[in-house]
């Protein structure tokens, strides 16, 4: 009997190359939190919440028990900020986390995550970690020049020349019509599209693509899970890193206000519906958690996957992992 060969291209999207090099950075991290002595843990990837973050959209597992859906988790944040609640102490994860829908150069639906909490730390002093980290997995990998630290503010004032806080929409339209951006159906009642637009047209192209790049104190209506602090405006204290024309992590001084993670979940359902996206379950587990008192802390995620395409010089996310999502 003869076998008729399929068509199906069943080989890895990944070289052995750039497998060697995913095993030798996750040794590199787990021997740097050893050091400085975080605990490794393992949280469930399924919840019976769903992201309520208007942007992301949370995978659903049907059949699960009692025949209510199970959501396949965004990120492993709020189930490490119950560890954390518990006296975990410092804490880091590895894991798979997965987002709908999100399919690109610099995105796979299923990606690969580090995720890390410091008690007693703020988003400043996180920063600094977060650099000593770069800095040890990319080391004869990539050289990496003096890091540049820049403000929301001082970022847009530099390569847009606008105040992004006192900017008006039409200051910010016009900007955007400046730079070349075709645009058609932005909502036009709110600021945060419109300086995204310009933060991934504008902004983010032109960072210098061989030094990590902090921009810190975002819009507090860009807060999410983060602290506001009240300056004049009053700010978010976030961060995030770039580095080679990606963004490689987003990391929080923690929100620890029970009531105020609350409202800020209600107000994304509400941004959900409006949207017409689908309403989400909150995670009450997180918020009873908070009630009894999160520590005062700083986490952060880092993306693997693209932390691997920075040390193999890899352009597409394909590239690094064994099995993208045309592959599976």
């Amino acid at each position: 009997m003869v076998r008729v060969a399929t068509m199906i291209d069943w080989r890895p999207s990944a070289s052995r190359d750039a497998l060697v090099i995913r095993a030798q950075l996750l040794q590199r991290i787990r021997v740097f939190f050893q050091k400085r002595e975080a605990l490794e843990v393992d949280t469930p990837l399924l919840s019976r919440a769903a992201v309520t973050d208007p942007h992301l959209e949370s995978f659903i597992v049907r059949g699960s028990q009692a025949g209510k859906p199970r959501y396949l988790h965004t990120s492993p944040e709020l189930a490490m900020k119950r560890l954390l609640v518990a006296g975990s102490g410092p804490i880091y994860q590895v894991c798979k986390a997965f987002r709908y829908g999100e399919v690109g150069r610099l995105h796979n639906p299923e990606f690969s995550m580090l995720e890390w909490y410091r008690p007693g730390f703020d988003h400043i002093q996180l920063m600094t970690e977060v650099e000593e980290l770069l800095r040890e997995l990319l080391a004869g990998y990539r050289p990496l020049t003096d890091t540049l630290k820049l403000t929301f503010r001082e970022a847009y004032q530099r390569y847009v020349g606008l105040d992004p806080f006192s900017a008006t929409i039409t200051e910010l339209q016009v900007a955007v019509k400046q730079h070349g951006i075709n645009v058609t159906g932005l909502d036009e009642t709110h600021k945060d599209p419109w300086l995204d637009l310009l933060m991934t047209h504008v902004i983010e192209p032109a960072l210098p693509s061989e030094s990590p790049v902090f921009l810190y104190d975002y819009p507090a209506s860009q807060a999410a899970l983060a602290r506001i602090r009240q300056d004049v405006p009053p700010v978010a204290e976030r961060f995030e890193l770039y580095l080679g024309g990606m963004e490689l992590a987003n990391g929080f001084h923690e929100l620890t206000d029970a009531v105020e993670q609350r409202q800020r979940f209600a107000a994304d359902l509400a941004c959900r519906e409006e949207l017409h996206l689908p309403w989400n379950p909150v995670d009450e587990r997180f918020l009873a958690a908070l009630e009894v008192g999160l520590p005062a802390c700083a986490g952060v995620a880092m993306g693997i996957d693209r932390l691997v395409m920075l040390a193999a010089d890899a352009k597409n996310i394909s590239e690094v992992v064994a099995f993208d999502d045309t592959r599976v």
